[in-house]
């Protein structure tokens, strides 16, 4: 132990050891029935003018002697009382008297004028409580009954809920250690009860780790003062003790409890009636209990979702509705920052690449903060067996995942690696239902507060995305109401999927929310940048259609289908906007508008291809089966929907790939309610 200086009331490290029984018996000597021996006994005997209660008392005799209090280690301020004796170990020794400890958190001064004997580190003694000052120093006597009865003291403090806690005051909490930060001062541990979580700052001393034995995942009990620290709560702990026993068992029960009742999502109705909507709802609560309950545990979340207008439209409103949850629910402002991450993903699913950054992230994270593994959301991406490597390294360390997409899926490969997967094609329906539509009633299933802010969102992503859904004329007036109308949408799509294409692997959070006017504090920034970025884009287009004027071959084929080819590695401006497939996807419209007719449209480079198709049923994920069956050695891969798609292959068979996939589009078919083209109905 260390010295302290006058009128310290600081923590001591150990305790002394408990008596067997709740009552033991003593004279003028410092006696344990479970024969620990004091380090010394003191033989001044003083009077005693505690009130005894005879109700605890052994014999009759017992009701008339005066009671020492032993305190567990736990025990604070708030159970010791002015006049009452208790058993004290010495714990430093000063010119002016000697400082003591009766717990772990209740230490003093006794000072020299009421010193009966001399005194050294870990010597015990008898101490009558003499005066708590205002300042929170504690003073003692050196004062020991001629006769008296131990009595050993429980600390049951009155818990405080996290949430609603008051600066200046001393409080008990009850938690959940989720997360354990040493600093070069301090430890911090974040402490969750379900009602919210707050850090509580240990000292043991610069840079040492206070209180060892506690780790993530443990119950604790911590007793300190409210302060506030850069401008968020945070409690300066006295003392902090893991439960165990029934005392553990009836604490995790209860804050079970507590984080089911507070996961509970609201009852939030969809913006827009749609019957084939309804199963996927109720998989969207069960998926917005699981976020809730993830930011209710501690845990940080972690989004991927790809890089295009209906993916930024899923990934914006979730990301808004879990900042916003997890600032209701921890008392640092800055926990939004340091607990949530949105990335887009190139890809059409999780690369390796993007896991093993990921992955790195977070294992740095738990390194250096101490945090848990994230919580994996992969939105409008992540339902195919492309995905599998990826989750199947993250299952190393049992970092939970969910997926979000319409795209279609192989649920026998990613399921079982997965906590949560919504996809439309579950239900027998498809890519029509996009994952921003999707995520927009998730993000209002988090996050009930929403106001109409989101009620242009269903419509920018199925327009992005080229939805044919019946309830599209819904969402549109559902913008209009909202004050956007048909051309404001397909202008903020464009400006999205521009951004997006310079952002690349960059998160742009405050430049895309503007764009889609979602958390954008200046309306008037978004009506600019909207016109300048959707300007942008479509001088790009209009500058890529012009160079692939004259290079795209045409063929009908026998189902009456038209197909474009155009070799994009060699006709169109690589390394800018639009990208392969976004060219694609423009040259689809074009010769759709054109011909009126079912339209199959290949974009192609040296090992990819990007495939759209109007009025034709494809099926892109079974030809790229069927392709790895005929041409092994060509390494094809990649899926997507049943009219978009997106192939790759090694790149010297691209000949044969190339070949065989229009032998496969020649026999598909015609299907004229399926379309991936822009043009909607009016």
């Amino acid at each position: 132990m260390t010295d302290q200086t006058a009128g310290d009331s600081g923590t001591r490290d150990d305790s002394s050891p408990e008596p067997e029984a709740d009552i033991a018996e003593g004279t003028d000597t410092f006696e344990y029935v479970d024969d620990a021996e004091p380090s010394r006994t003191n033989g001044t005997a003083a009077a005693s003018d505690s009130t005894v209660d005879p109700d605890t008392a052994t014999d009759a005799g017992a009701a008339d002697r005066a009671v020492v209090y032993d305190l567990a280690p736990d025990c604070t301020r708030a159970d010791v009382e002015t006049g009452e004796y208790y058993h004290a170990e010495v714990n430093g020794v000063v010119e002016y008297g000697v400082f003591v400890d009766v717990s772990d958190a209740v230490s003093g001064l006794v000072h020299e004028s009421n010193l009966q004997d001399e005194y050294g580190v870990g010597d015990r003694l008898v101490v009558r409580l003499e005066e708590i000052r205002e300042n929170g120093d504690i003073a003692f006597d050196d004062a020991a009954p001629t006769d008296y009865r131990t009595e050993i003291r429980e600390h049951e403090p009155n818990i405080t809920r996290i949430r609603g806690l008051e600066p200046a005051t001393n409080v008990t909490i009850e938690g959940e250690v989720v997360q354990a930060k040493q600093t070069g001062g301090p430890t911090i541990f974040a402490v969750s009860d379900a009602s919210g979580i707050v850090s509580c700052a240990a000292f043991e001393e610069a840079g040492v780790r206070a209180y060892p034995d506690v780790s993530v995942g443990d119950l604790v009990r911590v007793e300190g003062d409210v302060e506030t620290r850069e401008d968020a709560l945070q409690i300066e702990v006295d003392s902090m003790t893991p439960l165990s026993g029934d005392r553990e068992a009836a604490a995790r029960e209860r804050l079970e409890s507590s984080i089911e009742e507070r996961a509970e999502p609201s009852d939030v109705a969809p913006l827009v009636e749609w019957t084939a909507f309804e199963p996927i709802h109720d998989d969207l609560r069960d998926l917005a209990r699981l976020l809730r309950r993830t930011v209710l545990e501690g845990r940080p979340i972690r989004v991927r979702h790809h890089a295009d207008g209906d993916g930024m439209c899923a990934a914006i409103p979730v990301q808004h509705a879990l900042e916003n949850f997890v600032q209701t629910v921890h008392e640092d402002l800055d926990a939004p920052r340091h607990l949530f991450k949105r990335l887009p993903s190139k890809a059409p699913y999780y690369e390796m690449e993007d896991v093993t950054r990921d992955l790195n992230f977070a294992l740095d994270g738990q390194a250096r903060h101490g945090q848990k593994l994230p919580f994996l959301l992969m939105l409008d991406n992540g339902s195919t067996e492309e995905d599998v490597p990826a989750y199947e390294n993250l299952a190393h360390y049992d970092i939970p995942i969910a997926a979000v997409d319409h795209h279609h899926p192989d649920p026998e490969a990613v399921e079982p690696l997965l906590d949560a997967h919504v996809n439309p094609y579950l239900y027998d329906e498809d890519y029509r239902i996009t994952t921003g539509m999707m995520c927009v009633e998730l993000a209002r299933l988090i996050d009930p507060t929403f106001d109409g802010e989101l009620d242009h969102v269903p419509a920018v992503a199925g327009l992005s995305d080229r939805s044919k859904a019946e309830t599209m004329t819904d969402y549109l007036e559902l913008a209009d109401a909202a004050g956007y109308d048909r051309d404001d949408v397909l202008d903020i799509g464009e400006a999205l999927d521009y951004a997006a294409h310079w952002l690349r692997y960059s998160e742009g959070k405050t430049l895309v929310n503007d764009v889609l006017n979602v958390g954008c504090e200046d309306s008037d920034r978004h009506e600019r940048l909207v016109q300048f970025l959707s300007e942008r884009a479509e001088r790009d287009v209009d500058r890529q259609l012009s160079a692939l004027e004259g290079h795209v071959e045409h063929e009908r084929l026998a189902s009456e289908a038209h197909l474009y080819r155009v070799d994009l590695d060699e006709y169109a401006h690589r390394f800018t906007y639009p990208a392969p497939g976004k060219t694609t996807g423009e040259l689809h419209d074009t010769k759709v508008k054109e011909t009126g007719d079912p339209v199959i449209t290949v974009g192609y480079g040296p090992d990819f291809a990007v495939l759209r198709s109007d009025g034709v049923r494809l099926d892109i994920p079974r030809m790229v089966t069927e392709l790895n069956e005929e041409l092994p050695e060509a390494g094809v891969s990649g899926g997507g929907h049943l009219v978009v798609g997106s192939i790759k292959f090694v790149k010297g068979r691209r000949e044969e790939v190339i070949e065989s996939l229009v032998e496969k589009m020649a026999d598909a078919e015609i299907d004229e309610a399926l379309s991936s083209a822009t043009v909607l109905e009016e």
